[in-house]
């Protein structure tokens, strides 16, 4: 007798073997989506070479600013002056100010400084500040641009190679081969050895940097991102296979409505690009913006300030630039240690009141004897807590906002912090005891609005702004 419960149609058992094939649950063709904090932590590694290299190749453009900036600390000084014999001048006055002209002159040669040159003394003071502010001021137009630019056209390395070539430009004056130039101690001079570190950046580091992946992923550029993943998996001795893709936080959160997309739509997409005017109509980032605005502009002011104030303390000036330089390094230095120990908000609180402290204690030192020292030392220390300060700011800032808009929200907070700029040099025309009062005002105001920052420790580096509002709603729900 015939077996009924075996199919009489061959048909049925081919149409059976290719249900398995078909099961709609199976994806085993289909790429793996990931975010690029996600790719790094599976397969690229989070911190290897590639991204020690990278670190210290880019933390060099940060040295190209401090030689534009602190050169004109040498260059605006006020240099030292003699009477002329049988002038009948008072050579034990502290100031030439009262002094008939071609009764003294300057020790150095009217070349020395710019203050020698132009006769910027007494009266005419007040332009040494208005000439610093005017340097600051080009600072802020160009954080707003290149931040701008940095998020949406020529990107990270674009912008970076643009700004150390405008470095190296702009140190060169009209008459280079002049020869006021020649002079080994000319103001002149000064400012065109200020040029020389990026012209060798520009030569010798630049090539060596990689664009961001992240930027490449949110310009759509997804075949050259994947491409960059892969150089980092490599360098840093990992493997990233071929099945697995990237994408952006919010496109990974959809994974259940995902359909695999054609061999071109791996490999480039439509560009995500984002404003300031995204960033202030988010309430998320629109509270952030502000803070962080508040306090780099409140920073800038004391960190500005008494690297500039260093005139006005009566101390050996090179010696008191040296002694502030070196306090900078342990600060950056103890900053990059605690940061993940103790999180961002309570190291910038604990570091912007430190700096105001010693910047209120050094108010009330005088310039007489041994008071003259410790007032040095307060700025010296005040410097040190505001140096790490602003170290760890550019990562907090930075970690605030998405991708998307992380440089133009990073450019307009650079844009306070060249305000601060700005006012420091007036703040420091001062003189006396006043520019430490504003100072540890500015240090004591700017920890106590980090209080209403959030915690970014541990937090991911969102792509989008739909994904941190997603990832944020998610925080709070929590």
């Amino acid at each position: 007798m015939a077996d009924t419960t075996a199919s009489s149609d061959p048909r049925d058992v081919n149409s059976e073997l290719r249900l398995p094939l078909l099961e709609p649950g199976k994806k085993s063709s289909e790429p793996e989506k990931l975010c690029i904090d996600e790719m790094l932590r599976t397969y690229c590694g989070e911190f290897g070479w590639w991204q020690l290299k990278h670190f210290v190749l880019t933390s060099l453009a940060w040295a190209l600013e401090a030689f534009h900036t602190m050169v004109m600390i040498f260059a605006d000084r006020e240099p030292g002056w003699r009477c002329v014999s049988g002038s009948g001048c008072d050579a034990t006055a502290k100031t030439v100010c009262g002094f008939e002209p071609g009764t003294w002159e300057w020790t150095g040669g009217s070349s020395s400084s710019t203050i020698s040159e132009w006769g910027l003394v007494c009266g005419y003071k007040y332009r040494v500040g208005l000439a610093q502010a005017f340097f600051f001021g080009g600072c802020m137009i160009g954080a707003g641009v290149f931040g701008h630019l940095s998020d949406s056209k020529l990107g990270r390395k674009g912008s970076l190679t643009v700004v150390a070539l405008a470095f190296v430009l702009s140190s060169l004056p009209p008459n280079l081969l002049a020869p006021q130039s020649a002079a080994l101690l000319s103001w002149r001079t000064l400012y065109i050895a200020s040029s020389i570190p990026s012209l060798l950046f520009l030569v010798i580091v630049l090539p060596f940097i990689s664009e961001s992946p992240r930027w490449y992923l949110v310009r759509g550029k997804i075949k050259e991102a994947m491409t960059l993943m892969h150089n980092i998996a490599k360098t840093n001795g990992k493997h990233l296979p071929d099945g697995v893709v990237l994408a952006l936080d919010e496109e990974t959160n959809k994974d259940s409505n995902y359909e695999q997309p054609c061999k071109e739509q791996l490999e480039t997409k439509e560009a995500i690009s984002g404003s300031l005017i995204d960033v202030v109509q988010s309430p998320i980032t629109r509270t952030r913006l502000v803070l962080a605005v508040a306090i780099n502009f409140l920073c800038s002011v004391v960190y500005y300030g008494l690297s500039l104030n260093v005139v006005n303390l009566e101390t050996n000036l090179y010696l008191n630039v040296l002694l502030n330089a070196v306090a900078e390094m342990p600060a950056f230095t103890i900053t990059a240690v605690l940061l993940d120990k103790f999180g961002r908000k309570p190291l910038a609180i604990g570091t912007l009141w430190f700096s105001g402290f010693f910047c209120f204690l050094g108010s009330f030192m005088t310039s007489v004897g041994i008071w003259k020292i410790v007032r040095m030392a307060c700025g010296i220390l005040g410097i040190f807590g505001m140096a790490g300060t602003y170290n760890l700011l550019f990562i907090y800032t930075a970690e605030l906002f998405p991708t998307v808009v992380r440089n133009a929200a990073l450019g307009c907070a650079t844009q306070a912090a060249q305000m601060g700029a700005i006012l420091a040099p007036f703040v420091v025309v001062l003189g006396g005891g006043l520019p430490f009062v504003v100072f540890g005002v500015c240090g004591t105001l700017g920890g106590m609005l980090a209080f209403y920052l959030p915690e970014t420790l541990h937090k991911p580096l969102y792509d989008t702004m739909g994904g941190m509002e997603d990832g944020e709603s998610d925080c709070r729900v929590v």
